[in-house]
């Protein structure tokens, strides 16, 4: 059997694409009859029927459905490797967009940011923050930050930051009034801010300690979706908030907010950068992850520094 051409094979392909002989032709540059005769000799060298043609449409047979399932992931591989031959060599350059909740970015611009902009000043940085998670992929980001258990599985997740501690935290304010939680049950008494998430579900406290684990689903008057508005609420007297750790830092230094409950509290979440795995990486966020993951290395020297031996 002869082995068919890269060419016929990507003919093939972008015809199930387009499911349009039509499409496909414009798409590649070719005639409609110069196609159906490529498809044709793919067929007949093949020894098997690849698709199924009407006057109105296209789709490809059983065989073809298993040949298109078996052809993209090594299309997309060559596509990345040419795609990287062109890298080698080139200055990073253009824009590069990262979508990244607010603590997240304010490590970022710290450690981060102002090196990345000194060693390649000819990339445009393109910042977004914000508290809802979004799909990186539809919504045209080269990468984006969550916490590392919330990372999709189909993405490669950089960790970054150390391990990150959800609290509650409350104002002295309100402790005078309603007193100090001493377990988490005692949650149940208390006014909580709760927190909506993206899916419009409330998020139930988590807290563990010494094997013991519990997820709480606090009562309150008050639901709010973003950390930095849960902060702001405590302050003013308003509940408790649960939020991660570094929004409150602020607050907490200042004296007003107070951490609640710690023993319960165990460090197990940690921020990662991440990005489509199946697609080529642009330069510029090569470079970008290459920075991220020296200020990650030099942050974690300075902490075993600082570790008593």
């Amino acid at each position: 059997m002869a082995r068919p051409s890269l060419a016929d094979l990507n003919a093939f392909t972008a015809i199930c694409t387009y499911r349009s002989f039509r499409k496909a032709a414009d798409e590649l540059g070719v005639s409609r009859s110069a196609l159906s005769h490529t498809i044709r000799g793919l067929e007949q060298s093949l020894g098997v029927r690849l698709l199924n043609r009407t006057t109105r449409s296209v789709a490809p047979t059983d065989a073809g459905a298993h040949l298109l399932e078996r052809l993209n992931p090594v299309l997309r591989d060559l596509d990345a490797a040419l795609d990287a031959l062109t890298d080698v060599g080139v200055t990073p350059s253009g824009l590069l967009r990262i979508n990244a909740n607010f603590a997240a970015a304010r490590w970022l611009l710290a450690y981060v940011v102002p090196t990345f902009r000194s060693q390649y000043p000819d990339v445009e940085l393109d910042l977004v923050s914000e508290g809802q998670l979004v799909d990186i992929v539809d919504h045209e980001f080269d990468a984006g930050v969550r916490l590392l258990e919330a990372v999709p599985q189909d993405m490669i997740a950089v960790p970054f930051g150390g391990d990150v501690r959800f609290v509650p935290v409350a104002s002295p304010s309100y402790l005078s009034v309603w007193g100090r939680p001493q377990v988490p049950d005692d949650l149940m008494k208390h006014q909580c801010i709760r927190h909506r998430m993206p899916s419009g579900k409330r998020y139930r406290w988590e807290f563990s300690r010494a094997g013991q684990s519990l997820a709480l689903d606090v009562p309150g008057m008050l639901t709010l979706d973003d950390s930095l508005l849960m902060v702001d609420a405590a302050t003013e007297g308003l509940g408790i908030a649960f939020v991660a750790e570094p929004f409150a830092q602020s607050a907490v230094a200042d004296g007003c907010l107070v951490r609640i409950l710690e023993d319960w509290c165990p460090r197990e979440s940690q921020l990662a950068l991440y990005y489509p795995g199946h697609r080529h990486i642009p330069a510029a966020l090569q470079v970008f992850i290459e920075v991220l993951r020296s200020a990650e290395a030099n942050r974690r020297d300075a902490a075993e520094r600082l570790t008593p031996q």
